[in-house]
């Protein structure tokens, strides 16, 4: 399979694919597979095997705080079928560990929408 530096695999649901295709349209040079994962139970975890086989490279983005959710799982099972194709730690990002807060100002700070893309451009930069 053909790899460059800039392809990556973002792993997502719900509301953060929204987030995820902000920030990656504003990265025209990062060559993003955008896996939008529909259910998660069943979880199509082929596609997000065939994507990383494909990139090297795996971030998992959740509104969800990271202990406990389903980026976990992913991260596991993707270490255990993959490891030998990924050319970077996977990276998980996720909502803070703190109770989910009322005031608009601080919910902002607390999803992970602008953690998002630091990590999206530090692991293209592994």
């Amino acid at each position: 399979m053909l790899r460059t530096g800039n392809a990556i695999t973002v792993v997502s649901y719900g509301a953060a694919v929204h987030w995820a295709i902000e920030v990656l349209e504003k990265h025209p040079n990062i060559q993003a597979d955008l896996v939008d994962l529909r259910t998660l139970q069943p979880l199509d975890i082929d596609t997000v095997y065939t994507s990383v086989k494909k990139t090297g490279k795996l971030l998992i983005l959740q509104e969800d705080t990271l202990f406990g959710g389903i980026a976990s799982d992913i991260s596991a099972m993707v270490m255990e079928e993959c490891f030998q194709y990924l050319d970077a730690p996977i990276k998980r990002v996720g909502s803070l560990e703190t109770p989910v807060p009322f005031a608009k100002e601080l919910e902002e700070n607390y999803l992970p929408k602008q953690r998002f893309e630091s990590a999206l451009v530090e692991l293209i930069q592994y």
